[in-house]
């Protein structure tokens, strides 16, 4: 699976997605072999065709792109990968991150991953914020769901000014996973609670 975004504005935080597997093999039609999976971080100035020249060294390394996020921030273009491949592909490719960062003029991070073998049972919730910009929204934000025990699996940010005022304005967009034995009614008017002590306009409500 391909999925992108593309925003010169966005900040955004990578999860990853559960791992693929092939089922048989010449040699043994009954062998089970799991994928191995690579997380890819790159970064370098921003240029036409970057995605095409990334997506052509995986693909020519037999690498399946299963999950990314790109954005530009600043001057810089940068990407998040997740992808997953045979073991002699996924050591292939973390061999050759020196020349690959000198022929794609990125600085190129990679750590092999796997997916998690029993995780724990979420609901997911988007939860939106909108105010007038000024430090320290995402930390409050951040430190509210980690005193509640909660993952924040998805984050986007954005920074803009409002219509007509010019106002500098900060949006949140977050996906969180609820464990279910917590309280939602509960969790949600203590978190919209928070956000009017703070001047925040938010919500919280179930992904679609």
């Amino acid at each position: 699976m391909f999925n992108s975004t593309t925003n010169s504005r966005t900040n955004i935080i990578y999860y990853s997605t559960p791992s693929l597997f092939t089922l048989s093999t010449p040699d043994n039609k009954n062998l089970i072999t799991m994928s191995e999976q690579l997380v890819i971080t790159a970064l370098g100035d921003d240029r036409p065709g970057i995605v095409d020249e990334m997506s052509k060294v995986l693909f020519k390394r037999n690498l399946n792109i299963e999950d990314s996020r790109m954005s530009v921030l600043g001057g810089e273009f940068a990407v998040l990968l997740l992808v997953s491949g045979s073991q002699q592909s996924i050591d292939d490719f973390v061999a050759d991150t020196a020349s690959l960062e000198q022929s794609l003029n990125m600085k190129i991070l990679v750590k092999i991953t796997s997916s998690e073998s029993s995780p724990q049972a979420m609901v997911p919730y988007m939860v939106e914020v909108v105010a007038i910009d000024h430090p320290g929204i995402v930390h409050k934000l951040a430190s509210f769901f980690s005193s509640q025990q909660i993952n924040i699996v998805d984050l986007h940010t954005e920074r803009y000014a409002a219509a007509h005022t010019a106002t500098p304005m900060f949006a949140v967009n977050m996906t969180i996973g609820i464990p279910t034995d917590i309280a939602i009614k509960a969790l949600r008017d203590e978190f919209i609670d928070m956000c009017d002590d703070l001047n925040l306009d938010a919500s919280m409500t179930p992904t679609k």
